[in-house]
C-alpha cells in the first residue's frame, strides 16, 4: 500500500516552518481507495508570496486544527505505507519533524516520483510536477494545493506502475537501495560511478556551478554520508535541492585530498562551503633600500603581484623570523622595524648593532649582512620530498617542500623516487599555498619520517 502525501507549508524547511494543508491518497498499486485532506493552522504568519503561491491566507488557517490535533490520524495512515511524494525527502521531512515534535516516530519506505520519473519516462525538459503532467497529458486541478497536487502525484503514480517495464519501484523499494535518500535531481548513476578510495568530490548545481568540495579518504561512503539523514533546518534543505551532479578526483593519499580541497575551495568558492575560505597568505618579509642606500627588512601585508621572500598567516611568525635573522647577522633592529623608537638599539643575539641606523658603519658592510641573511632562508628552512602511496602500485606520490613552502604534488613512477629534484618536479602540478597546506605537510613529515626523502634545491 503507498501513501500519496502533498503539503503546502510557510517555508522551505521544516524547523523553523509550519504545514499549511496536509493531502494524503492511500493507493493500492492499481487506484485511490481512501483520502485524507486538512487545512493546518502553522500557529505562525504566513508570508505574502505564499499565500500568492497557494491561495492560503491566514485567515482560512485560523480556525483549522493544529497539527498535534491530527498527528494520531496522519501517523495511523503513513506508518505502514510506502510515503510517496513528488520530491519526496522535503515532504518527508516535514512530516517526519512535525509528527516527531507531537510524539510520533515514523519510520517507512519512500518514493519520490521525480526520480522514478526520470527513470521511466526519461528525456523530458523539466520534472516539476506542473511540467511533467503537462508533458504526459495529467490535468493538475487547484495547482499548488495540497489536495490538487496530490491528486496529480496519483494520478502520475499510477501511470509510473503501467510503464515500469524494467521494474524500477521494485528495485528502489529493496532495502539495499538507498537511492531514496538521494537529493531528487541527482542521477543514482552519479552515486555509482564514485570509487571507494581517496579524493576529493565536487556537488554542482543545475548549471554545472560547482557548489560544495568535499574531502574524502573514502570518495563513495563520503558522499553517501552527506545523504544519510534528511535534516529539516534550511541549510541541508537548500544545499539538497541544488544538488544535481557529482565528479571527482582521485588521490593517492588523504593528505593530497586535504590539500586538494583546501585548493579548490579557495580556486572555487562554493557557496556551501564555510571553512578553508579563510586561509589566506596575509604578511610577507620584504626587502628594500633607504634613502641612505640601507637594506632594511620589513614585515607588511602581502599584496597581490609583490614578491616576498617568505610568508606568513600570522604577523608574529613574521617577527619571530625576523629576529632570528638579526640574532643571527648582527642586523639592525631598528632598520628592521623591530625597535621604533630612539633609544639605543636594543641587542638581540649576542653581538650589540654596528650602527648603521646613525649610519656609522659602512652600506655595502651592512647590505653585505643583510643579502646573506636573505640568503640563508634557503639553508635553514626545510627542503624535501614526501613519498607516499599512488593511486595505482605502478606510482607513488609525490609532494615537494622547497624552502619551507610548499611548491606543489603529484605522481612519479615508483623507479623515480631517488631521481634528480628537477625531473622530479617536472612530474609535479604547482599548487598555490598557505599556512594551513604547509602544516598538515610539516605534521605528515613528523609522524612518517620514513616518507620524507631531504633533498639539496638548486
Amino acid at each position: 500500500m503507498y501513501a500519496i502525501v502533498d503539503i503546502e507549508t510557510t517555508g522551505g524547511h521544516a524547523s523553523a516552518n509550519g504545514i499549511t494543508e496536509v493531502a494524503i491518497l492511500i493507493h493500492d498499486g492499481q487506484q485511490v481507495i481512501d483520502q485524507f485532506r486538512t487545512l493546518i493552522n502553522p500557529l505562525r504568519p504566513i508570508p505574502i508570496y505564499i499565500q500568492a503561491l497557494t491561495g492560503i491566507d491566514n485567515e482560512m488557517v485560523s480556525s483549522a486544527p493544529k497539527f498535534q490535533e491530527v498527528a494520531l490520524r496522519i501517523y495511523e495512515l503513513l506508518h505502514d505505507k510506502v510515503f510517496v511524494a513528488h520530491n519526496v525527502n522535503f515532504d518527508f521531512s516535514f512530516i517526519h519533524f512535525h509528527l516527531a515534535a507531537a510524539g510520533f516516530n515514523l519510520q517507512t519506505k519512500k518514493l519520490c516520483t521525480v526520480r522514478l520519473s526520470r527513470k521511466i519516462i526519461p528525456g523530458l525538459a523539466s520534472y516539476s510536477l506542473g511540467r511533467l503532467c503537462k508533458e504526459v497529458g495529467i490535468e493538475i486541478l487547484d495547482r499548488h494545493r495540497a489536495f490538487g497536487d496530490a491528486q496529480a502525484t496519483a494520478k502520475l503514480f499510477s501511470l509510473l506502475i503501467e510503464q515500469d517495464n524494467q521494474g524500477h519501484i521494485s528495485k528502489t523499494l529493496n532495502q539495499r537501495s538507498r537511492e531514496q535518500s538521494l537529493p531528487p535531481h541527482l542521477p543514482k548513476d552519479d552515486m555509482d560511478q564514485l570509487p571507494s578510495v581517496p579524493g576529493i568530490y565536487y556537488f554542482h548545481n543545475s548549471k554545472s556551478k560547482v557548489i560544495y568540495v568535499g574531502k574524502a579518504k573514502d570518495i563513495r561512503k563520503r558522499v553517501v554520508s552527506h545523504f544519510a539523514n534528511n535534516k529539516p533546518g534550511r541549510q541541508k534543505q537548500d544545499f539538497l535541492r541544488e544538488i544535481h551532479h557529482i565528479t571527482f578526483q582521485e588521490c593517492g593519499t588523504e593528505l593530497m585530498s586535504l590539500i586538494l580541497e583546501a585548493v579548490e575551495i579557495k580556486r572555487l568558492w562554493p557557496a556551501y562551503n564555510r571553512s578553508l575560505k579563510r586561509f589566506e597568505y596575509a604578511y610577507g618579509l620584504y626587502a628594500f633600500e633607504d634613502q641612505n642606500g640601507y637594506m632594511r627588512l620589513v614585515i607588511d601585508r602581502k599584496k597581490k603581484f609583490s614578491k616576498p621572500y617568505y610568508t606568513f598567516n600570522g604577523i608574529a611568525e613574521g617577527y619571530n623570523l625576523i629576529k632570528s635573522l638579526i640574532a643571527g647577522f648582527n642586523l639592525c633592529p631598528k632598520l628592521c622595524f623591530i625597535q621604533r623608537n630612539t633609544d639605543p638599539c636594543i641587542i638581540i643575539g649576542e653581538d650589540p648593532c654596528k650602527g648603521a641606523c646613525e649610519q656609522l658603519e659602512p652600506v655595502e658592510f651592512y647590505n653585505e649582512r643583510v643579502i646573506m641573511a636573505l640568503n640563508s632562508l634557503s639553508s635553514v628552512l626545510p627542503c624535501f620530498l614526501l613519498i607516499d602511496e599512488g593511486r595505482t602500485f605502478e606510482e607513488r606520490s609525490c609532494l615537494l617542500i622547497e624552502n619551507g613552502q610548499f611548491f606543489g604534488m603529484g605522481y612519479i613512477a615508483s623507479d623515480l623516487i631517488q631521481a634528480d629534484i628537477d625531473l622530479v618536479r617536472k612530474f609535479l602540478t604547482p599548487y598555490p599555498e598557505n599556512d594551513y597546506i604547509r602544516n598538515m605537510i610539516f605534521n605528515a613529515a613528523l609522524r612518517f619520517p620514513h616518507k620524507v626523502r631531504d633533498i639539496i634545491v638548486n
